[in-house]
Protein backbone atom coordinates (compact mmCIF):
# COMPACT_ATOMS: atom_id res chain seq x y z
CA UNK A 1 0.00 0.00 0.00
CA UNK A 2 1.29 2.97 -0.65
CA UNK A 3 2.42 6.00 1.93
CA UNK A 4 0.79 9.23 0.60
CA UNK A 5 -0.80 10.56 3.96
CA UNK A 6 0.44 11.30 6.80
CA UNK A 7 -2.70 10.15 8.53
CA UNK A 8 -1.89 7.68 10.86
CA UNK A 9 -4.35 4.10 10.86
CA UNK A 10 -4.83 2.99 14.40
CA UNK A 11 -5.63 -0.41 14.72
CA UNK A 12 -8.28 -1.56 16.88
CA UNK A 13 -7.55 -4.66 19.79
CA UNK A 14 -10.34 -7.31 19.39
CA UNK A 15 -9.68 -8.14 22.98
CA UNK A 16 -11.50 -4.88 24.38
CA UNK A 17 -14.81 -6.35 22.98
CA UNK A 18 -17.03 -8.33 25.52
CA UNK A 19 -18.28 -10.26 22.47
CA UNK A 20 -14.45 -11.42 21.20
CA UNK A 21 -13.71 -12.65 25.17
CA UNK A 22 -16.42 -14.59 25.95
CA UNK A 23 -15.81 -16.79 22.83
CA UNK A 24 -12.14 -16.72 23.68
CA UNK A 25 -12.82 -18.15 27.57
CA UNK A 26 -15.41 -21.29 26.02
CA UNK A 27 -14.14 -24.61 27.27
CA UNK A 28 -15.00 -26.42 24.74
CA UNK A 29 -12.89 -24.74 22.39
CA UNK A 30 -9.58 -25.28 24.77
CA UNK A 31 -10.73 -29.21 24.49
CA UNK A 32 -10.33 -28.89 20.93
CA UNK A 33 -7.02 -27.29 21.14
CA UNK A 34 -5.67 -29.80 23.36
CA UNK A 35 -6.92 -32.60 21.20
CA UNK A 36 -5.42 -30.91 18.42
CA UNK A 37 -2.45 -30.84 20.18
CA UNK A 38 -2.51 -34.10 21.20
CA UNK A 39 -3.17 -35.88 17.45
CA UNK A 40 -0.48 -33.72 16.40
CA UNK A 41 2.19 -35.36 18.87
CA UNK A 42 0.99 -38.80 18.08
CA UNK A 43 1.32 -38.23 14.47
CA UNK A 44 4.72 -36.84 14.85
CA UNK A 45 5.24 -40.07 17.01
CA UNK A 46 3.65 -42.43 14.88
CA UNK A 47 6.49 -41.30 11.64
CA UNK A 48 8.67 -42.56 13.90
CA UNK A 49 7.59 -45.69 14.70
CA UNK A 50 8.88 -48.82 12.49
CA UNK A 51 7.31 -50.37 9.20
CA UNK A 52 7.28 -53.01 7.42
CA UNK A 53 8.66 -52.62 3.77
CA UNK A 54 6.10 -55.25 1.65
CA UNK A 55 5.43 -56.99 -2.04
CA UNK A 56 1.76 -57.21 -2.60
CA UNK A 57 0.29 -60.34 -4.99
CA UNK A 58 -1.93 -62.09 -5.93
CA UNK A 59 -2.34 -65.50 -7.27
CA UNK A 60 -3.97 -69.11 -6.27
CA UNK A 61 -3.39 -72.52 -4.15
CA UNK A 62 -1.39 -75.12 -6.28
CA UNK A 63 0.88 -78.19 -5.18
CA UNK A 64 4.73 -78.11 -4.32
CA UNK A 65 5.83 -80.78 -7.04
CA UNK A 66 4.73 -80.98 -10.13
CA UNK A 67 3.53 -84.89 -9.92
CA UNK A 68 1.12 -83.92 -7.15
CA UNK A 69 -1.09 -81.48 -9.68
CA UNK A 70 -3.70 -82.23 -11.64
CA UNK A 71 -3.11 -84.17 -14.89
CA UNK A 72 -4.96 -85.85 -17.76
CA UNK A 73 -4.90 -89.40 -18.19
CA UNK A 74 -3.67 -90.31 -22.05
CA UNK A 75 -3.80 -92.84 -24.29
CA UNK A 76 -0.64 -93.90 -25.84
CA UNK A 77 -2.14 -95.99 -28.72
CA UNK A 78 -5.18 -95.01 -30.99
CA UNK A 79 -8.40 -97.41 -30.26
CA UNK A 80 -11.80 -97.53 -29.73
CA UNK A 81 -13.20 -96.85 -26.44
CA UNK A 82 -15.07 -100.11 -24.98
CA UNK A 83 -15.77 -100.30 -21.61
CA UNK A 84 -15.69 -97.41 -18.77
CA UNK A 85 -14.45 -99.17 -15.46
CA UNK A 86 -14.58 -95.78 -13.48
CA UNK A 87 -16.87 -92.84 -13.26
CA UNK A 88 -16.18 -89.03 -12.39
CA UNK A 89 -15.71 -88.27 -8.55
CA UNK A 90 -14.26 -92.39 -7.79
CA UNK A 91 -10.65 -93.24 -5.67
CA UNK A 92 -8.40 -95.15 -7.73
CA UNK A 93 -5.04 -96.37 -7.07
CA UNK A 94 -2.38 -96.27 -9.18
CA UNK A 95 -2.51 -99.12 -11.89
CA UNK A 96 -6.19 -99.80 -11.60
CA UNK A 97 -7.82 -99.89 -14.96
CA UNK A 98 -9.75 -96.82 -15.91
CA UNK A 99 -10.82 -97.79 -19.33
CA UNK A 100 -10.49 -100.39 -21.84
CA UNK A 101 -10.00 -99.59 -25.91
CA UNK A 102 -9.94 -101.91 -28.79
CA UNK A 103 -7.47 -101.61 -31.95
CA UNK A 104 -8.27 -100.05 -35.23
CA UNK A 105 -5.07 -100.30 -37.17
CA UNK A 106 -5.45 -103.18 -39.30
CA UNK A 107 -1.52 -104.12 -39.20
CA UNK A 108 -2.35 -104.77 -35.03
CA UNK A 109 -5.60 -107.00 -35.53
CA UNK A 110 -4.24 -110.16 -36.19
CA UNK A 111 -5.85 -111.75 -32.34
CA UNK A 112 -3.21 -114.43 -32.64
CA UNK A 113 -0.50 -111.87 -33.84
CA UNK A 114 1.89 -112.43 -30.71
CA UNK A 115 1.44 -116.28 -31.11
CA UNK A 116 2.54 -115.64 -34.83
CA UNK A 117 5.51 -113.73 -33.98
CA UNK A 118 6.88 -116.11 -31.72
CA UNK A 119 6.40 -118.88 -34.41
CA UNK A 120 8.31 -117.17 -36.67
CA UNK A 121 11.10 -116.20 -33.54
CA UNK A 122 11.44 -120.17 -33.14
CA UNK A 123 11.63 -121.25 -36.33
CA UNK A 124 14.74 -118.09 -36.94
CA UNK A 125 16.06 -119.74 -34.35
CA UNK A 126 16.50 -122.95 -35.33
CA UNK A 127 17.40 -121.82 -39.03
CA UNK A 128 20.27 -120.12 -37.11
CA UNK A 129 21.24 -122.88 -35.21
CA UNK A 130 21.31 -124.66 -38.75
CA UNK A 131 23.78 -122.27 -40.17
CA UNK A 132 26.00 -122.51 -37.53
CA UNK A 133 26.02 -126.20 -37.20
CA UNK A 134 27.07 -125.95 -41.26
CA UNK A 135 29.52 -123.58 -40.03
CA UNK A 136 31.04 -125.83 -37.72
CA UNK A 137 31.33 -129.01 -40.27
CA UNK A 138 32.62 -126.59 -42.54
CA UNK A 139 35.57 -125.66 -40.51
CA UNK A 140 36.37 -129.78 -39.67
CA UNK A 141 36.17 -130.11 -43.37
CA UNK A 142 38.96 -127.68 -44.01
CA UNK A 143 40.81 -129.09 -41.24
CA UNK A 144 40.64 -132.36 -42.54
CA UNK A 145 41.52 -130.89 -45.95
CA UNK A 146 44.90 -128.48 -44.36
CA UNK A 147 45.81 -132.23 -42.67
CA UNK A 148 45.13 -134.38 -46.12
CA UNK A 149 47.32 -132.09 -48.06
CA UNK A 150 49.94 -132.33 -45.10
CA UNK A 151 50.51 -135.78 -45.73
CA UNK A 152 50.01 -135.86 -49.67
CA UNK A 153 52.99 -133.45 -49.58
CA UNK A 154 55.17 -135.37 -47.31
CA UNK A 155 54.76 -138.23 -49.57
CA UNK A 156 55.54 -136.00 -52.74
CA UNK A 157 58.78 -135.03 -50.85
CA UNK A 158 59.58 -138.88 -50.20
CA UNK A 159 59.51 -139.64 -53.94
CA UNK A 160 61.35 -136.60 -54.87
CA UNK A 161 64.02 -137.60 -52.62
CA UNK A 162 63.57 -141.47 -53.34
CA UNK A 163 63.74 -139.96 -57.48
CA UNK A 164 67.28 -138.20 -56.56
CA UNK A 165 68.58 -141.22 -54.53
CA UNK A 166 67.64 -143.53 -57.92
CA UNK A 167 69.26 -140.54 -60.28
CA UNK A 168 72.49 -141.18 -58.54
CA UNK A 169 72.24 -144.83 -58.43
CA UNK A 170 71.31 -144.47 -62.64
CA UNK A 171 74.15 -142.31 -62.46
CA UNK A 172 76.68 -144.07 -60.95
CA UNK A 173 75.47 -147.28 -63.05
CA UNK A 174 76.23 -145.10 -65.88
CA UNK A 175 79.76 -144.30 -65.06
CA UNK A 176 80.38 -148.39 -64.50
CA UNK A 177 79.16 -149.14 -67.85
CA UNK A 178 81.10 -146.51 -69.81
CA UNK A 179 84.36 -147.52 -67.66
CA UNK A 180 83.21 -151.17 -68.51
CA UNK A 181 82.70 -149.54 -72.86
CA UNK A 182 86.32 -148.25 -72.17
CA UNK A 183 87.95 -151.72 -71.14
CA UNK A 184 85.96 -154.19 -73.43
CA UNK A 185 87.06 -151.14 -76.49
CA UNK A 186 90.79 -151.73 -75.17
CA UNK A 187 90.77 -155.82 -74.77
CA UNK A 188 89.15 -156.10 -78.41
CA UNK A 189 91.77 -153.42 -79.80
CA UNK A 190 94.77 -155.46 -77.97
CA UNK A 191 92.95 -158.60 -79.23
CA UNK A 192 93.18 -157.42 -82.76
CA UNK A 193 96.21 -156.37 -82.43
CA UNK A 194 97.53 -159.64 -81.55
CA UNK A 195 95.88 -161.57 -84.22
CA UNK A 196 98.28 -159.64 -86.62
CA UNK A 197 101.18 -160.72 -84.66
CA UNK A 198 99.79 -164.69 -85.07
CA UNK A 199 99.33 -164.51 -81.04
CA UNK A 200 95.57 -164.32 -80.81
CA UNK A 201 93.20 -166.82 -82.91
CA UNK A 202 90.57 -164.67 -84.62
CA UNK A 203 87.92 -166.44 -81.82
CA UNK A 204 89.00 -164.21 -79.07
CA UNK A 205 88.83 -161.12 -81.46
CA UNK A 206 84.77 -162.11 -82.47
CA UNK A 207 84.53 -163.24 -78.50
CA UNK A 208 85.90 -159.48 -77.66
CA UNK A 209 83.91 -157.86 -80.34
CA UNK A 210 81.03 -159.53 -78.84
CA UNK A 211 81.04 -158.67 -75.58
CA UNK A 212 82.14 -155.11 -77.30
CA UNK A 213 78.90 -154.71 -78.83
CA UNK A 214 76.95 -155.88 -75.01
CA UNK A 215 78.69 -153.13 -73.52
CA UNK A 216 77.33 -150.51 -75.99
CA UNK A 217 74.06 -152.14 -76.07
CA UNK A 218 74.18 -152.34 -72.31
CA UNK A 219 75.32 -148.50 -71.86
CA UNK A 220 72.40 -147.18 -74.03
CA UNK A 221 70.24 -148.57 -71.61
CA UNK A 222 71.75 -147.50 -68.90
CA UNK A 223 71.21 -143.82 -70.24
CA UNK A 224 67.68 -144.42 -70.70
CA UNK A 225 67.60 -145.35 -67.41
CA UNK A 226 69.38 -142.41 -65.94
CA UNK A 227 66.92 -140.19 -68.74
CA UNK A 228 64.24 -141.60 -67.21
CA UNK A 229 64.72 -141.42 -62.98
CA UNK A 230 65.75 -137.39 -63.88
CA UNK A 231 61.90 -137.24 -65.76
CA UNK A 232 60.66 -139.13 -62.54
CA UNK A 233 62.12 -136.22 -59.94
CA UNK A 234 61.03 -133.28 -62.89
CA UNK A 235 57.49 -135.28 -62.55
CA UNK A 236 57.62 -135.30 -58.33
CA UNK A 237 58.27 -131.48 -58.61
CA UNK A 238 55.20 -130.83 -60.72
CA UNK A 239 53.14 -133.32 -58.30
CA UNK A 240 53.94 -130.95 -55.20
CA UNK A 241 52.78 -128.17 -57.10
CA UNK A 242 49.43 -129.78 -58.44
CA UNK A 243 48.81 -130.99 -55.10
CA UNK A 244 49.61 -127.69 -53.70
CA UNK A 245 47.17 -125.93 -56.09
CA UNK A 246 44.35 -128.83 -55.49
CA UNK A 247 44.14 -128.47 -51.91
CA UNK A 248 44.13 -124.53 -52.23
CA UNK A 249 41.17 -124.71 -54.38
CA UNK A 250 39.68 -127.32 -51.76
CA UNK A 251 40.05 -125.30 -49.21
CA UNK A 252 39.06 -121.90 -50.52
CA UNK A 253 35.98 -123.62 -51.85
CA UNK A 254 34.93 -124.71 -48.25
CA UNK A 255 36.25 -121.25 -47.13
CA UNK A 256 34.01 -119.84 -49.40
CA UNK A 257 30.51 -121.95 -48.62
CA UNK A 258 31.67 -121.20 -44.83
CA UNK A 259 31.61 -117.61 -45.10
CA UNK A 260 28.48 -118.08 -47.28
CA UNK A 261 26.89 -120.10 -44.37
CA UNK A 262 28.17 -117.26 -41.95
CA UNK A 263 26.65 -114.61 -44.28
CA UNK A 264 23.21 -116.53 -43.92
CA UNK A 265 23.69 -117.18 -39.85
CA UNK A 266 24.37 -113.35 -39.46
CA UNK A 267 21.42 -112.22 -41.82
CA UNK A 268 19.20 -114.71 -39.84
CA UNK A 269 20.53 -113.33 -36.44
CA UNK A 270 19.47 -110.10 -38.06
CA UNK A 271 16.02 -110.89 -38.53
CA UNK A 272 15.58 -113.12 -35.14
CA UNK A 273 16.47 -109.32 -33.55
CA UNK A 274 14.22 -107.75 -35.72
CA UNK A 275 11.27 -110.31 -34.40
CA UNK A 276 12.26 -110.56 -30.89
CA UNK A 277 11.70 -106.28 -31.18
CA UNK A 278 8.01 -106.37 -32.93
CA UNK A 279 7.44 -109.53 -30.59
CA UNK A 280 8.41 -107.11 -27.10
CA UNK A 281 6.52 -104.39 -28.84
CA UNK A 282 3.27 -106.32 -30.00
CA UNK A 283 3.18 -107.63 -25.94
CA UNK A 284 3.38 -104.20 -24.99
CA UNK A 285 1.20 -102.82 -27.05
CA UNK A 286 -1.54 -105.83 -25.60
CA UNK A 287 -1.29 -104.24 -22.66
CA UNK A 288 -2.03 -100.53 -23.61
CA UNK A 289 -5.45 -101.73 -24.96
CA UNK A 290 -6.00 -101.16 -20.92
CA UNK A 291 -5.72 -97.60 -19.43
CA UNK A 292 -4.53 -97.42 -16.00
CA UNK A 293 -3.88 -95.05 -13.44
CA UNK A 294 -0.94 -93.65 -13.02
CA UNK A 295 -0.81 -93.01 -9.51
CA UNK A 296 -3.57 -92.55 -6.41
CA UNK A 297 -6.06 -90.27 -6.69
CA UNK A 298 -9.47 -88.85 -7.73
CA UNK A 299 -11.07 -89.21 -11.26
CA UNK A 300 -12.13 -85.66 -11.70
CA UNK A 301 -13.80 -85.62 -14.96
CA UNK A 302 -13.68 -87.50 -18.35
CA UNK A 303 -12.89 -85.89 -21.55
CA UNK A 304 -14.31 -88.42 -23.86
CA UNK A 305 -17.52 -89.72 -23.04
CA UNK A 306 -19.92 -92.74 -24.75
CA UNK A 307 -18.80 -96.27 -26.21
CA UNK A 308 -16.90 -96.66 -29.72
CA UNK A 309 -15.65 -93.14 -29.51
CA UNK A 310 -12.34 -93.19 -31.26
CA UNK A 311 -8.96 -91.82 -29.71
CA UNK A 312 -5.71 -91.01 -31.47
CA UNK A 313 -2.47 -91.18 -29.47
CA UNK A 314 -1.62 -88.54 -27.19
CA UNK A 315 -5.30 -87.85 -26.51
CA UNK A 316 -6.13 -86.98 -22.87
CA UNK A 317 -9.17 -88.97 -21.68
CA UNK A 318 -9.95 -88.18 -18.13
CA UNK A 319 -8.24 -86.03 -15.43
CA UNK A 320 -7.01 -87.02 -12.35
CA UNK A 321 -6.09 -85.00 -8.89
CA UNK A 322 -3.41 -86.93 -6.48
CA UNK A 323 -5.28 -88.21 -3.25
CA UNK A 324 -1.64 -86.94 -1.34
CA UNK A 325 -0.14 -83.56 -2.17
CA UNK A 326 1.98 -80.95 -0.70
CA UNK A 327 0.72 -77.69 -0.64
CA UNK A 328 1.44 -74.30 -1.76
CA UNK A 329 0.24 -71.37 -3.65
CA UNK A 330 1.58 -69.65 -6.33
CA UNK A 331 1.60 -65.64 -6.70
CA UNK A 332 2.39 -63.00 -9.36
CA UNK A 333 4.19 -60.32 -8.68
CA UNK A 334 5.14 -56.87 -10.89
CA UNK A 335 8.56 -56.86 -12.84
CA UNK A 336 10.16 -53.98 -10.46
CA UNK A 337 9.42 -56.22 -7.44
CA UNK A 338 11.36 -59.49 -9.02
CA UNK A 339 14.77 -58.09 -7.74
CA UNK A 340 13.87 -57.55 -4.30
CA UNK A 341 12.37 -61.37 -3.69
CA UNK A 342 14.79 -63.91 -3.27
CA UNK A 343 14.32 -67.95 -2.11
CA UNK A 344 13.73 -68.28 1.35
CA UNK A 345 12.12 -65.14 2.51
CA UNK A 346 9.07 -65.23 4.78
CA UNK A 347 5.65 -64.60 3.20
CA UNK A 348 2.46 -63.53 4.81
CA UNK A 349 -0.39 -65.84 3.14
CA UNK A 350 -4.32 -65.42 3.51
CA UNK A 351 -6.98 -67.22 1.44
CA UNK A 352 -9.99 -66.75 -0.09
CA UNK A 353 -13.09 -67.34 1.60
CA UNK A 354 -10.97 -66.96 5.53
CA UNK A 355 -11.67 -63.90 7.58
CA UNK A 356 -8.88 -61.68 7.78
CA UNK A 357 -7.64 -58.64 9.04
CA UNK A 358 -4.43 -57.21 7.39
CA UNK A 359 -2.18 -54.11 8.38
CA UNK A 360 0.28 -54.90 5.47
CA UNK A 361 3.10 -52.34 7.85
CA UNK A 362 2.73 -54.21 11.19
CA UNK A 363 2.11 -58.18 10.07
CA UNK A 364 2.23 -59.16 13.76
CA UNK A 365 -0.78 -57.38 14.35
CA UNK A 366 -2.59 -58.89 11.81
CA UNK A 367 -5.21 -61.90 11.71
CA UNK A 368 -5.73 -64.81 9.71
CA UNK A 369 -3.01 -64.67 7.96
CA UNK A 370 -0.52 -67.69 7.52
CA UNK A 371 3.21 -67.99 6.95
CA UNK A 372 4.87 -68.79 4.03
CA UNK A 373 8.08 -69.17 2.48
CA UNK A 374 9.84 -68.45 -1.27
CA UNK A 375 11.00 -72.05 -2.54
CA UNK A 376 11.50 -70.90 -6.60
CA UNK A 377 11.12 -67.89 -8.03
CA UNK A 378 10.33 -68.04 -11.95
CA UNK A 379 13.14 -66.27 -14.20
CA UNK A 380 10.66 -65.74 -17.53
CA UNK A 381 7.63 -63.52 -17.74
CA UNK A 382 4.06 -65.11 -17.63
CA UNK A 383 1.18 -64.06 -19.99
CA UNK A 384 -0.17 -61.74 -17.14
CA UNK A 385 2.93 -59.40 -17.66
CA UNK A 386 4.24 -60.46 -13.82
CA UNK A 387 6.67 -63.23 -12.59
CA UNK A 388 5.42 -66.68 -10.82
CA UNK A 389 6.72 -67.00 -7.49
CA UNK A 390 5.83 -70.24 -5.48
CA UNK A 391 5.45 -70.13 -2.08
CA UNK A 392 5.51 -72.91 0.64
CA UNK A 393 3.60 -73.21 4.08
CA UNK A 394 6.51 -72.10 7.01
CA UNK A 395 7.28 -75.03 8.59
CA UNK A 396 8.10 -72.78 11.89
CA UNK A 397 4.12 -71.41 11.77
CA UNK A 398 0.58 -72.69 12.17
CA UNK A 399 0.02 -75.47 9.44
CA UNK A 400 -2.54 -73.59 6.83
CA UNK A 401 -5.92 -74.89 6.59
CA UNK A 402 -6.73 -78.54 5.56
CA UNK A 403 -10.22 -77.36 3.41
CA UNK A 404 -7.89 -75.42 1.17
CA UNK A 405 -8.97 -76.96 -2.16
CA UNK A 406 -6.54 -76.40 -5.10
CA UNK A 407 -7.09 -73.68 -7.54
CA UNK A 408 -8.29 -71.33 -4.36
CA UNK A 409 -7.70 -67.76 -4.59
CA UNK A 410 -4.89 -66.26 -2.12
CA UNK A 411 -2.74 -63.31 -1.51
CA UNK A 412 0.66 -62.61 -0.56
CA UNK A 413 2.82 -59.99 1.26
CA UNK A 414 6.43 -60.61 1.08
CA UNK A 415 8.46 -58.86 4.45
CA UNK A 416 11.17 -56.31 3.51
CA UNK A 417 12.75 -54.48 5.49
CA UNK A 418 12.06 -52.63 8.48
CA UNK A 419 12.02 -48.57 8.10
CA UNK A 420 10.21 -45.50 10.07
CA UNK A 421 6.59 -44.56 9.14
CA UNK A 422 8.03 -41.39 7.72
CA UNK A 423 10.50 -42.80 5.20
CA UNK A 424 7.85 -45.29 3.92
CA UNK A 425 5.47 -42.06 3.21
CA UNK A 426 8.54 -40.20 1.53
CA UNK A 427 9.22 -43.43 -0.42
CA UNK A 428 5.68 -43.71 -1.53
CA UNK A 429 4.88 -39.92 -2.57
CA UNK A 430 8.52 -40.26 -4.53
CA UNK A 431 7.55 -43.69 -6.24
CA UNK A 432 11.00 -44.83 -5.51
CA UNK A 433 11.10 -48.96 -4.56
CA UNK A 434 11.48 -50.60 -1.49
CA UNK A 435 15.14 -51.17 -0.03
CA UNK A 436 16.73 -54.13 -1.53
CA UNK A 437 17.00 -56.69 1.30
CA UNK A 438 17.88 -60.07 1.81
CA UNK A 439 17.29 -62.78 4.04
CA UNK A 440 20.80 -64.29 5.83
CA UNK A 441 21.82 -66.66 4.95
CA UNK A 442 21.75 -69.80 7.60
CA UNK A 443 25.53 -70.73 8.31
CA UNK A 444 25.52 -74.54 9.07
CA UNK A 445 28.54 -76.50 10.81
CA UNK A 446 29.77 -79.76 9.03
CA UNK A 447 30.05 -82.57 11.73
CA UNK A 448 34.01 -84.13 11.87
Amino acid sequence: MLNISDNKIKLQQLDQYEAVKNLTNRPHYKILNKIIAGVSIIGIIALFLPWTQNISGTGAVTTLKPSQRPQSIQSIISGRIEKWYVQEGDFVKKGDTILFISEIKEDYMDPNLVQNTKSQIDAKKQSLQSYGSKVSTLLEQIQAIEREKVLKLEQAQNKIKQSVLKIESDSMDLVAVKTQLKIATTQYNRSVQLNKEGLKPLTDIEEKRLKLQEVEAKIITQENKYLISKNELINAKVEINRISAEYTEKVSKANSEKFTALSSQFETDVQVSKLENLYANYSIRNGMYYIKASQNGYINRALQSGLGETVKEGTPIATIMPSDYDIAVETFVNPIDLPLLAKGEKVRVWFDGWPTIVFSGWPNMSYGTFGGEIVAIENFISVNGKYRVLIAPDKNEDKWPVQLSIGAGAQTIALLDNVPVWFELWRTLNGFPPNYYKPSPTITTEKK
